[in-house]
């Protein structure tokens, strides 16, 4: 069978280009370092700068690069592991978990989207809606932000406490969520684009690349809990079971 044309085409310059700085970033760079100006980068590895612009956006959406708004490029630290098929289960908040409470508020069920009230079922039809917002951080950069919706039935207790709106009032819904016994969650990814809201939390453009994570809590009595987590494309990935690890690729991110 003789050569195909793709197989005679050379490598782009930009492409080799991106092979190199990943090497010179490993050896060279530690995490959230900012990197010279592309003049001075183009200089160094005597490139055209549309080239090694070409390299830098690569290196981005592998995530291993960031712009941040009046920093610069900076050298990404490792990516977020999502866990999406793990044999533990548990509600959020127990176990050192990683994420950070933000603020929380009480609601009519007119807050939550309609495909939030879908998974709350009859639990958040027709009474307030607790919602948690919380953060998870990675390296000093906030890397996802979760939306946690508990209908009043789940936390009964709740009315006793003491807790007002904001940070408190969020550990006081986590903490009597953890009372319940949980008999089970399931939990479905898809890629997305960025909100406004979260785009701004995230320190991302509007449109961004994300990960969509939703989870369901149930009890005995049914769905207690939803919880929606949008993730940076370009710092976390899936991961399957207690060892296989599956990065999201740029591939995959254009694919949506």
């Amino acid at each position: 069978m003789g050569t195909t044309q793709l197989e005679t085409v050379p490598e782009p310059k930009y492409w080799h280009l991106k092979t190199v700085l990943s090497e010179a970033l490993d050896q060279d760079f530690a995490v959230g370092e900012v990197l010279p100006n592309e003049r001075e980068l183009a200089a160094r590895f005597g490139v055209a700068r549309a080239t090694l612009r070409q390299a830098l956006e690569q290196l981005e959406l592998e995530g291993r690069l960031q712009r941040r708004r009046g920093v610069g490029t900076t050298v990404a630290p490792p990516r977020v592991g999502v866990a999406v098929a793990s044999a533990g289960q548990s509600w959020p908040g127990e176990s050192a978990d990683g994420w950070e409470v933000v603020d929380a508020d009480v609601t009519d069920a007119a807050l939550p989207s309609a495909a939030v009230l879908k998974l709350l079922g009859g639990a958040g039809a027709d009474q307030p809606v607790h919602t948690v917002r919380r953060t998870r951080v990675s390296h000093g950069q906030a890397v996802a932000a979760e939306l946690l919706y508990v209908p009043a039935a789940s936390v009964p207790g709740l009315s006793a406490i003491d807790a007002p709106a904001g940070p408190a009032r969020a550990r006081a819904v986590l903490r009597e969520l953890q009372r319940l016994d949980l008999d089970g969650q399931d939990r479905s990814v898809e890629l997305g684009s960025a909100r406004a809201d979260d785009a701004k939390e995230l320190d991302r453009l509007p449109g961004a690349p994300v990960l969509v994570v939703t989870t369901r809590y149930f009890t005995a009595a049914g769905t207690a809990a939803v919880s929606v987590a949008t993730y940076r494309a370009d710092t976390c990935r899936l991961t399957f079971g207690d060892s296989v690890d599956v990065e999201i690729t740029h591939e995959a991110r254009v694919a949506s």
